[in-house]
């Protein structure tokens, strides 16, 4: 079965998730810019989201962590939740 792990950042603007992009783009480290910035629990693991197979996630989140390359920031991408930047660490 497919599987990925990934971790993101989740913010409640798309200008606020641009702002992350570009400071992680710049040289910031994701994980340290997800525990400052995401609204999401899994902050306190620097925006880690273990590990998962295809459906778990929201359709927008699965299709990005499922078709992107692995170690690239993806974002903004929209969901019900709001605004993510999304890196996939590994697939299989």
């Amino acid at each position: 079965m497919a599987w990925a792990t990934a971790r993101h950042i989740l913010v409640d603007s798309e200008e606020k998730c641009n702002e992350l992009k570009t400071e992680i783009d710049s040289g910031a480290e994701f994980g340290a810019v997800a525990q400052e910035n995401s609204t999401c629990p899994s902050s306190a693991k620097g925006g880690d989201l273990g590990q998962f197979g295809p459906g778990q996630m929201v359709p927008e989140f699965d299709k990005a962590v499922f078709s992107g390359d692995v170690n690239v920031v993806y974002g903004p991408i929209k969901t019900q939740f709001g605004y993510h930047l999304l890196e996939v660490t590994a697939r299989g």
